[in-house]
């Protein structure tokens, strides 16, 4: 996809050069490993690129608030998190990824873009909760566990908790509230998202 395709999508000017140089070294890593299950460009733009497009929007209000550590367990090949760490520089973002493969691929990333602030862990979610319980602000995942699984962990690691959803409800959470939900349409594919965010609390 072109720069001014990705324009069309809402990315912004100052982001469109990494977001592009991340997914051209997505594409030709693809060709060799399997890293995602895109099987067309649009998948792969929207499957990389289209949650974090939603996380990262600052109008009518931030949904992430500005300066926020934010972690994204069982990143793949950097959805969402990388993505957000290109859309929003200000985050201080940590991937958390337990499979070789993706991790040398998300080094090559990072050391390619320059980015080295971005954070890489090679853990796995169990792991995580319990070497960085409460480190960061905010902790998002997509398909990474079942939503009513991840969530609680989740807010193991943050008192805020993004769930990317398919089709799926936002599951009741005991211990949990429901803070923000944000409906929402892959633009390339027309598939239909969800995210939700909560918050300990009743």
């Amino acid at each position: 996809m072109t720069s001014q395709g990705l324009s069309a999508l809402g990315v912004p000017e100052s982001a469109l050069e990494p977001i592009e140089g991340w997914l051209d070294l997505l594409r030709q890593w693809n060709r060799r490993i399997d890293l995602t299950a895109a099987r067309s460009d649009d998948e792969l733009v929207d499957l990389m690129l289209a949650d974090a497009l939603v996380l990262a929007r600052r109008e009518p209000a931030l949904l992430i608030p500005e300066g926020a550590s934010v972690v994204d367990v069982g990143t793949g090949a950097g959805a969402p998190g990388l993505a957000l760490a290109l859309l929003r520089p200000d985050l201080r973002v940590t991937l958390v990824e337990p499979l070789a493969k993706r991790i040398s691929f998300l080094r090559t990333v990072i050391g390619t873009l320059g980015r080295t602030d971005i954070v890489l862990r090679r853990e796995r979610v169990l792991d995580v909760v319990k070497s960085s319980p409460g480190a960061w602000d905010v902790a998002m995942s997509r398909a990474t566990l079942a939503p009513a699984e991840w969530t609680p962990l989740a807010l193991k690691l943050a008192p805020s908790a993004w769930t990317l959803l398919a089709r799926e409800e936002p599951p009741a959470i005991p211990g949990a509230k429901l803070a923000d939900d944000v409906a929402y349409t892959w633009p390339l594919t027309g598939a239909a998202r969800r995210a939700v965010r909560y918050e300990a609390g009743a």
